[in-house]
C-alpha cells in the first residue's frame, strides 16, 4: 500500500472553510466569487480580502488551499481569469486548479512558481492527454474524471509521473465533464463558461396533486411523492418517461461514497481524495470530512473502517462506490 491520502474538502465560503479544517482536512479548495469558478451561485465563493484571511488561517493549521479557476475564458475577454490567476500567486495560494490550455500556459509563464492542478473539467483521462498537461504546463496533479474503474486507474498512475486526485463522496456525474451542455439548452447559461450547472436561479419546486415537482426553468425534471427524497434538478439526473415508462434515462441521484474502498484506491496509487459539495453548508462539510479523517487515519494504522452513516446527507438517500467497481463492461 502506498502513503497516506491527501484528503481535500470543499470550501464553499468562510465558514465551510473554518468547518473543513476543524474536521480534519489536509487540504481545502474553493473559487473566486465570480464567473473563474465553476460554481459561482449566489452566496457562495469568496473576496480576494476573504481569501487572504482563509489562507492566513489554514496556514496557520498547517491545511493548504487549492484556487479552483476552473472555467473556460471568453473569447476576447481573457482580462478576468488573468487577474484571478495573478491575484492568486500574491495571495499564496497553495496552487490553481485549472482547466483552459490558454491559462495553464499563462499561469506557467506569469507564475512559474505557482502550483497548477488540471481540473476535471478538462476531462483528461488517459495517458496521451495526461502527459501533455505535464510536459506542456508542467503540471502537478491531474483531477480524473469519475469514469474510471480501480483498475484503470492503477494502469494509469502506473505509467504518468504526476499526483492523481479522485472523486470520493458527493453528488456524481457521468457526463464528459468539462463537455457537458445539458443544462444550457434550458437555461441558455454555460456551465463551462459561466460556472452554472443547472443555475439556483432558474430552479424552482411545485407542489401539484400531492407531490412535489423540481423544475429547472420551465420543464419539469422529477416528481417526487411524500416519501421520496427530493433531488436537485439536473437534466442528467431527470425522470422521463419513454415508452410509456417513467424512469431515470441517464443517471439516478444518487451520491458517491468511497469509504468502503479506500485501500484499493490506495493500492492504486491515487494520492488525494476530493470530496464535492462547494454549493453545500458546513454542517455537510463538517460531518464529511470527519467521517474520512476517521477512516484514512484507520487506514493507515492498519484497522478496518468503522461503519459510518452519511446517507441522511446523501443525494436521493443513497449512495454507490459509481464507476470505480464498474461491472456493466
Amino acid at each position: 500500500m502506498t502513503g497516506a491520502l491527501e484528503l481535500v474538502s470543499p470550501a464553499g465560503n468562510p465558514a465551510a472553510l473554518h468547518a473543513a479544517i476543524e474536521a480534519g482536512a489536509d487540504c481545502v479548495y474553493l473559487g473566486f466569487r465570480d464567473e473563474t469558478n465553476a460554481r459561482n451561485f449566489p452566496g457562495l465563493n469568496f473576496s480576494r480580502s476573504e481569501l487572504r484571511q482563509g489562507v492566513r488561517y489554514a496556514h496557520d493549521h498547517g491545511v493548504k488551499v487549492l484556487l479552483a479557476i476552473n472555467t473556460y475564458p471568453e473569447a476576447g475577454n481573457q482580462k478576468p481569469w488573468y487577474q484571478a490567476v495573478d491575484d492568486a500567486a500574491d495571495i499564496g495560494v497553495d496552487a490553481v486548479i485549472l482547466a483552459d490550455i490558454g491559462l495553464c500556459e499563462y499561469a506557467m509563464r506569469r507564475h512559474p512558481d505557482l502550483r497548477r492542478h488540471l481540473s476535471v473539467q478538462a476531462s483528461a483521462s488517459n495517458i496521451d492527454a495526461i502527459r501533455f498537461y505535464v510536459e506542456a504546463f508542467d503540471v502537478k496533479r491531474v483531477v480524473l474524471p469519475r469514469v474510471l474503474t480501480v483498475p484503470e486507474i492503477r494502469e494509469l498512475n502506473a505509467k504518468i509521473d504526476v499526483e492523481t486526485e479522485v472523486f470520493a463522496f458527493g453528488g456524481l456525474c457521468v457526463m464528459a465533464e468539462g463537455r457537458c451542455s445539458l443544462s444550457s439548452y434550458i437555461t441558455g447559461i454555460s456551465p463551462n463558461k459561466e460556472g452554472v450547472c443547472s443555475p439556483a436561479s432558474h430552479v424552482r419546486y411545485v407542489d401539484q396533486d400531492g407531490k412535489l415537482l423540481s423544475k429547472l426553468g420551465d420543464f419539469t425534471i422529477n416528481s417526487f411523492s411524500d416519501t421520496e427524497a427530493a433531488g436537485y434538478p439536473t437534466l442528467c439526473k431527470g425522470r422521463f418517461r419513454s415508452d410509456d415508462t417513467a424512469s431515470y434515462l441517464f443517471e439516478e441521484p444518487t451520491s458517491l461514497n468511497v469509504l468502503g474502498i479506500l485501500p484499493d484506491l490506495m493500492d492504486a496509487g491515487v494520492s488525494a481524495l476530493k470530496i464535492e459539495g462547494r454549493q453545500r453548508g458546513k454542517a455537510y462539510v463538517s460531518q464529511v470530512v470527519r467521517a474520512f479523517r476517521t477512516a484514512l487515519d484507520a487506514v493507515a494504522a492498519g484497522l478496518p473502517i468503522a461503519a459510518t452513516a452519511l446517507p441522511e446527507i446523501s443525494e436521493g438517500g443513497r449512495e454507490t462506490s459509481g464507476v470505480y467497481n464498474k461491472e456493466w463492461r
